[in-house]
């Protein structure tokens, strides 16, 4: 792990972004290990420094505090509440996600927050989680604004879940525009933040040939950005996306960039449906310290009990998916 952090510095510096490799290079020659949220033990030279931020104003933590007399509760708030899980910026806001931004990044002190940044022009392909900026220079817009609200936060970025995945619906033109857009993206946050970590969209196990998605994230800047997130939003295990995810890397060919999963859903596995599936189970719990050195962490990026559209409007906080994901 050391090794890569100080491969990705020398890059850096060639490339002119020198303050964010001596960024790197203090997260690299960090002291003591710690404590993540995900009870695991952190290694002195990973990169991402924890522990994970428990954010007191999700959906969960305010649907646990405002019904503890349901039944339902105790299940919910020890099993997911307790639990970090991604922020979603998902909502088209240039009037206020730059200030929306700065205050996570405020209220998570000393720990590492999680963004999932979702407002790409034409999102989901009109589906169930459609929406986004209206176009690409709004959202570039959009973004700069993201950027200015981080500071110097260490934090975590996961870009644009699906983007990349589902670009079939897009002509040739518009999968271009898109793989710009999202390199620019990335230089946009980790030029205001050097202690940004940003990974872009791998799409599961499931889905496209590794090669495939492979050649979508080179097109689109993965090497100037941290990694590939895989599973974001759907439930297929740990074991395979890690296969898939290394396939990935290895199509790719940067030894710089590592993994990250999302395993708030895959505890047992998937039924082939993606849309509020019956019968699926919690995950693995975040954690920093996933025991593999192509993997940055294991997190909760869709957080257990929010709709994907079927049972209620995406996004939507619902108790009785809550409590079968962390009963089942």
């Amino acid at each position: 792990m050391r090794a890569r952090i100080l491969r990705r510095l020398h890059r850096t510096a060639l490339t002119g972004l020198l303050g964010a490799g001596l960024a790197l290079a203090g997260l690299a020659t960090a002291a003591p290990a710690t404590e993540t949220s995900g009870g695991a033990v952190a290694d002195a030279a990973a990169q991402l420094p924890g522990p994970l931020y428990v954010d007191p104003d999700s959906q969960v933590r305010r649907w646990t505090a405002a019904n503890p007399g349901d039944s339902r509760q105790p299940v919910i708030a020890d099993r997911i509440a307790s639990q970090p899980q991604a922020r979603w910026l998902a909502q088209y806001n240039p009037g206020t996600v730059q200030q929306e931004v700065a205050g996570y990044m405020s209220a998570a002190g000393d720990a590492l927050p999680v963004l999932s940044v979702y407002g790409i022009p034409n999102r989901d392909c009109g589906g169930a989680s459609s929406g986004g900026a209206p176009d690409l220079p709004s959202y570039q817009n959009w973004i700069e604004l993201i950027a200015a609200g981080l500071g110097d936060h260490p934090v975590v970025i996961i870009l644009e879940t699906d983007a990349l995945a589902l670009e079939d619906c897009l002509d040739q033109s518009g999968r271009d525009a898109r793989h710009a857009a999202l390199r620019q993206a990335v230089t946009t946050l980790k030029s205001a933040d050097p202690q940004a970590h940003v990974y872009l969209d791998g799409g599961h196990s499931g889905w496209h040939a590794p090669a495939d998605q492979a050649a979508r994230l080179s097109a689109s800047g993965v090497s100037e950005a941290d990694g590939v997130f895989t599973n974001v939003s759907n439930f297929h295990t740990t074991a395979d996306e890690l296969a898939y995810g290394k396939q990935i890397l290895s199509a790719i060919g940067d030894p710089d960039l590592n993994l990250v999963v999302d395993t708030s859903r895959n505890g047992n596995g998937s039924n082939g449906e993606w849309c509020d599936p019956p019968g699926r189970a919690l995950g693995e719990n975040p954690t920093l310290s996933p025991g593999d050195d192509a993997v940055d962490a294991l997190l909760w990026v869709k957080p257990p009990g929010e709709a994907d559209g079927c049972a209620a409007s995406a996004g939507q906080f619902v108790p009785d998916l809550a409590y079968a994901l962390a009963t089942n």
